[in-house]
């Protein structure tokens, strides 16, 4: 069964083909020659989700999932949430990492978690499935490896960012690991 992952986003991609089975038929935006970028217009992760998904299957005419996912920090009232990836409105995850610890400046309450919600389209059929991981945000940027916010994130149980971790050891316990594992499980039953 061949099926779209409705992303432009590459760092988005490489994680989730190194977590996904190597024995699935993935396509991408790629192959489609597609590189427009599809305006994000929703208020939820959800929504977001949806929108992505919906375009894949419209464009490729299989099924299509696409994942949309941010930071949500309790302090912020929820913020950077469905803005993360243009928070700081230049593009830049350094500006966007440099916003929320400006926020954050002398704030007590560091608490926050990182969320993946993937939407799967096929034709009428739309399913969602959920990933969150609970943690802190640090005071300083730690750490080298990742992208986004990675290097300000601190996940429960543990004493260095996202950023400090492997690429291996972060798709372990990631929240979109945790949302893959569902539409991995989901896939299974789909195709027997």
């Amino acid at each position: 069964m061949e099926i779209l992952l409705a992303t432009q986003n590459e760092h988005k991609k490489e994680e989730i083909l190194s977590i996904l089975p190597k024995n699935l038929l993935l396509k991408t935006f790629a192959d489609y020659n597609f590189q427009e970028d599809i305006e994000e217009t929703g208020k939820t992760f959800q929504e977001n989700a949806f929108i992505k998904a919906k375009s894949g299957y419209e464009l490729a005419g299989i099924p299509s999932f696409a994942d949309d996912s941010g930071l949500v920090i309790e302090a912020l009232n929820g913020d950077p949430g469905v803005y993360s990836a243009r928070y700081a409105e230049t593009g830049s995850f350094v500006d966007n990492i440099n916003k929320v610890l400006k926020n954050m400046k002398g704030v007590k309450n560091r608490k926050a978690y990182f969320i993946s919600v993937i939407c799967w389209v096929n034709g009428d059929e739309i399913k969602y499935f959920e990933g969150k991981i609970n943690g802190t945000i640090s005071t300083e940027i730690k750490g080298e490896q990742g992208f986004g916010y990675d290097p300000i994130f601190i996940p429960d149980g543990y004493l260095k960012s996202f950023a400090e971790f492997s690429a291996n050891e972060k798709n372990k316990i990631s929240h979109r690991a945790l949302a893959l594992k569902k539409l991995v499980r989901f896939l299974d039953t789909y195709q027997s």
